[in-house]
């Protein structure tokens, strides 16, 4: 079986192909109507996989789960559309952009929790520019997209000057949710 990722060399780290072969195979089952797996969305946006020496291409992999990931929203919004309603979703996808808005009201500095001592998190101002980026699109529609929001990559500081990881992470991929759901 040929695989539809490259490798990396024997001696750099990638996802293990076994664990990656084995997803997209359940993935390509649920999508195709097997009925004996489930999986939605958030299966696909929460996996993880183990590194090993020579395993699969990151970037090839994590842009392969962002389009599996839209595909899998774009197939449950035509499944809730079609019993709900179009304007039923948009105001799920209203009240799901309300859980972010509280966060986003904060001030700069201090929209999640600092890492403490020494720890290393994500550095405040660059996400708190992404923070901002969020307010135009939800108060001004200033254009930003799941995309821009899975790629970003913040640099990494230490103390006061650092988010912890965790709740960005947390409340990225919630935002992602919601602009998926809107595109």
């Amino acid at each position: 079986m040929t695989s539809m990722f490259t490798t990396v060399s024997r001696f750099r780290s990638g996802y293990s192909p076994a664990e990656v072969d084995e997803f997209f195979a359940q993935a390509r089952a649920v999508y195709e109507g097997d009925g004996a797996v489930t999986m939605t969305a958030k299966d696909v946006r929460d996996v993880a996989f183990s590194i090993v020496q020579g395993g699969y291409a990151w970037d090839a992999v994590d842009s392969a789960l962002d389009r599996l990931e839209a595909a899998f929203v774009a197939r449950e919004r035509a499944e809730y559309v079609a019993q709900h309603g179009q304007e039923a979703w948009m105001a799920r996808m209203a009240e799901l952009a309300r859980t972010l808005y509280p966060r986003l009201t904060r001030g700069d500095g201090k929209r999640f929790a600092t890492a403490s001592g020494l720890r290393a998190g994500y550095d405040k101002d660059e996400v708190d520019a992404l923070c901002r980026r969020l307010i135009a699109y939800f108060d001004k529609g200033q254009p930003i997209t799941s995309r821009e929001i899975r790629a970003a990559a913040f640099r990494k500081r230490r103390g006061s000057r650092a988010y912890v990881e965790a709740p960005v992470d947390a409340f990225l991929a919630r935002a992602a949710e919601v602009l998926l759901g809107v595109e």
